[in-house]
């Protein structure tokens, strides 16, 4: 990981970096790794990642002359289950888009390419030809020597010991040969990354695995033949299975009795370079023999060495890219649990936006600032532990698995809970995703499944009666002082609110009018504003408005994300549920759309604003969090004449994607700017200058190659989700972001880019979905309401 990103910084044209190296550059997990390089990816861009190092690593010798062993080999992972064909078929749309070759074969093709396999079970293939395997300690020896090439500098042997702010902003970094100077610092301390990051004063939810693989003797089948077979990847084995020479070679990664390396503490010594375990192999033998019985040639050829090693693993799996919270120019480049496979591509994407800004892919998936304080180290360990032993476990739509959690919740949270409300995790916050009726259990599936009517139910309370959601993740902030105002137009592409109460949706803007953030700014007075932006973001934005402010601007930020709770209140019939229950005035003349204003509800006093993300008259109730259970009860009660309905984030999918809102992280990301995104209504171009001002103004001028375009499909039982890849004559034009089911219209309805010229109100498009394709048609304006009049009743 460390000399991907070195490589890639100097082709960037940084050459003025230094790797220091405690060991030897294939020390810690390099050297051990079996050096697998697959291209199947359920994350999009954690498969151009991967897609990217495929791409190098057959180049690197030829670039470098450092030898590297690249095996061509392919991979086939096996499915059993109709859900696993479905994901394939998934995939195979992801890799139209992301470029690598995947074709889904039975059985039959399956035996013909690997003659010894066993397939009592399986029902198909996803076979990926440009995978391979490689020499781990070639591959990062030929970085380094490219990197070298060009002017970077390694010094191995080199321990450092602290790292130290200088007043000046930069970093001092102490090593065992002496002291060195950086504008920046990233860690790229693998298994040693945590220690590191304390060394800074920060910290980072982390675990080190063990991890076995064995490598039997030699194969007569193998010995026999020229050819290599492919990778196996088998779910029910929990097992990659492939020839190491002319021997076979499996890597468990089993589903029970885990280890954690240097347990209990979880601290790898320092004096650690090229370390192993004690194999155990009571451990592996339910997977190990389930393997042999997938590739029966293996059982007679005996166990010639046990391999095993650490493997660090973040909570939520995909590793650490990007900056530190609360830390300038302190960025992350670790916590990869398949380093060799992604070593490549995380320093390609990460060395443009250290260097750029911004990176060609969206990094929020990758971004530390994706965990916060609540991910201490037993959420690690149970994430950790957890994400090891689903390595090779489908992931299916809104699974939601139980390890760590509950971290964050509302006070409410065991209120709905007995309720029915099924709970999704977002930020570590728990939150409302949808009530089951009737005890029910979602049948997770890439297809409508059995919580679909439910869902329905909810949204047209909703959009018929009232509905009532908590949503108290939100990420919430104070902004205050006297040039409160003057550094939130610097910092927004909108401009602030004139008048007290006034709301206006704002996003923040990199340099190159990429989207960083988006924010609900309501103006409580001259030097008060109260910012929302979305759960995950919240130490993302608050760095934003931390590192925006200029030293000289008396502006102060205050993150009251746990201070304050959140209702939303929405529907038709919402006035007259809150009007029960306050004496302000709640008319169109007396509380207009997109206004706020500080009143008391049921004796509590709030912040109400007459906003929402479902496009109906309504409000969102923002008390202190001690005052949330009394608020909600006050409303159910009110409401129970009106149909009151409790409803979650599912339906709020629903009801945002009818009134084409666009999603963060989803449509709005560093990859896009606001043209591209159709969203220059919330430009004010003409006011003074803002972060991002200059990029934008040149991009209007300028030939587009991106444009977002919303709409309908003809679907039947699945509905876009994102990544899905766009068609026109047989040609991949684009790319879906993200999509559902509008149960008001009766409409499978959907977002995604394309280029300017196909984002023509009825453009006729082609949507891959599970390998099938859907007759897809633009739309000019929303499904529901274009006119917004629901919202201004």
């Amino acid at each position: 990981m460390g000399v991907g990103l070195l490589y890639h910084l100097a082709e960037e044209g940084c050459a003025e970096s230094l790797l220091i190296e405690k060991g030897e550059l294939t020390s810690g997990s390099t050297w051990h790794a079996a050096g697998q390089c697959p291209s199947l990816v359920g994350n999009y861009n954690l498969a151009k990642i991967h897609a990217y190092s495929n791409d190098l690593y057959p180049r690197l010798e030829e670039m470098t002359g450092q030898y590297v062993s690249w095996h061509p080999s392919g991979g086939i992972r096996l499915a059993r289950e109709k859900e696993d064909l479905d994901w394939f078929r998934y995939l195979h749309g992801i890799s139209k888009s992301v470029g690598f070759d995947m074709e889904i074969i039975g059985p039959d093709e399956i035996r013909r390419i690997v003659p010894w396999l066993e397939l009592d079970g399986v029902i198909a293939g996803a076979y990926t030809t440009g995978d391979g395997h490689a020499d781990p300690s070639g591959l990062t020896n030929a970085m380094a020597r490219a990197a070298t090439n060009m002017g970077a500098k390694i010094e191995r042997h080199n321990r450092v010991i602290d790292i130290k702010l200088l007043p000046s902003g930069e970093w001092e970094v102490v090593t065992e040969k002496g002291n060195v100077v950086a504008e920046v610092v990233v860690n790229a301390g693998g298994c040693f990354a945590r220690q590191i990051s304390q060394m800074v004063g920060s910290d980072m939810p982390l675990v080190n695995m063990e991890h076995h693989y064995v490598i039997t003797g030699n194969v007569g089948e193998f010995v026999a033949r020229d050819e290599e077979i492919p990778v196996i990847r088998d779910p029910r084995a929990s097992a990659y299975i492939r020839q190491e020479q002319k021997s076979g070679l499996i890597g468990i990664y089993e589903g029970e009795a885990l280890a954690e390396a240097w347990a209990p503490k979880g601290y790898p010594p320092w004096e650690s370079d090229s370390e192993l375990f004690p194999d155990d192999l009571d451990r592996l033998m339910p997977w190990l023999g389930r393997a042999m019985e997938r590739l029966p040639i293996l059982e007679d050829a005996g166990i010639k060495r046990i391999v095993n090693g650490a493997i660090p693993h973040p909570p939520d799996g995909p590793p650490y890219l990007g900056p530190v919270a609360g830390l300038r120019n302190f960025w992350l480049c670790c916590g990869s649990s398949f380093g060799i496979a992604q070593g490549a591509g995380c320093g390609k994407y990460l060395a443009q936006w250290m260097l750029h800004g911004d990176s060609e892919i969206n990094m929020t998936g990758f971004d530390p600032r994706r965990l916060g304080v609540f991910a201490d180290q037993d959420y690690a360990r149970a994430k950790g532990f957890q994400d090891y032993r689903m390595t090779y476990a489908t992931p299916l739509p809104g699974e939601e698995l139980p390890a760590g959690r509950p971290q964050r919740t509302s006070p409410l949270y065991a209120r709905l809970k007995d309720k029915g409300g099924v709970f999704t995790e977002t930020f570590g916050w728990e939150r409302p995703k949808w009530y089951s009726p009737d005890g029910r259990s979602e049948e997770y599936s890439y297809r409508r499944n059995n919580v679909f009517d439910v869902v329905r139910d909810e949204c047209l309370a909703v959009r018929e009666r009232v509905g009532i959601l908590d949503l108290s993740g939100f990420a919430k902030y104070d902004v205050t002082g006297a040039d409160a105002e003057t550094f939130l137009n610097r910092l927004c592409a909108n401009r602030m609110p004139a008048s007290d109460g006034g709301i206006v949706l704002a996003h923040i803007l990199s340099e190159n009018g990429r989207i960083l953030g988006e924010v609900t700014i309501t103006r409580l007075d001259n030097e008060r504003f109260y910012l929302l932006s979305a759960a995950g973001a919240e130490l993302r934005d608050l760095d934003h408005l931390l590192q925006g402010r200029l030293e000289s601007e008396d502006v102060t930020v205050k993150n009251v994300t746990d201070d304050r709770g959140v209702l939303v209140l929405a529907g038709p019939q919402s006035r007259d549920v809150l009007g029960r229950l306050t004496d302000a005035d709640l008319g169109n003349d007396g509380f207009r759309w997109l206004t706020g204003r500080e009143i008391s509800v049921a004796g509590i006093e709030l912040r109400a604003l007459r906003v929402n993300y479902v496009g109906e008259l309504g409000w969102e109730l923002h008390p202190a969090m001690q005052d949330l259970p009394a608020l909600y009860d006050a409303i159910r009660e009110a409401g129970e004449e009106f149909g009151i309905a409790d409803f979650g984030l599912y339906a709020v999918n629903s009801l945002r994607i009818e009134k084409a809102y666009r999603g963060w992280g989803a449509e709005l990301t560093n990859e896009v700017t606001m043209i591209d995104a159709d969203m220059e209504r919330f430009l004010k171009l003409d006011k003074d200058d803002f972060t991002g001002k200059s990029a934008t103004l040149a991009q209007a001028d300028a030939d587009r190659t991106l444009q977002l375009v919303y709409f309908e499909v003809d679907a039947t039982d699945s509905d876009v989700r994102g990544n899905e890849p766009i068609f026109v004559d047989g040609a991949c034009v684009g790319l879906t972001t993200s999509g559902g089911y509008g149960h008001a219209v009766e409409k499978s309805l959907g977002f995604g880019y394309v280029s300017p010229e196909l984002a023509a109100p009825g453009t006729r498009l082609e949507i891959s979905m599970l390998a099938e394709s859907h007759s897809a048609r633009v739309l000019g304006e929303p499904a529901y309401d274009p006119a917004n009049e629901r919202l201004r009743v």
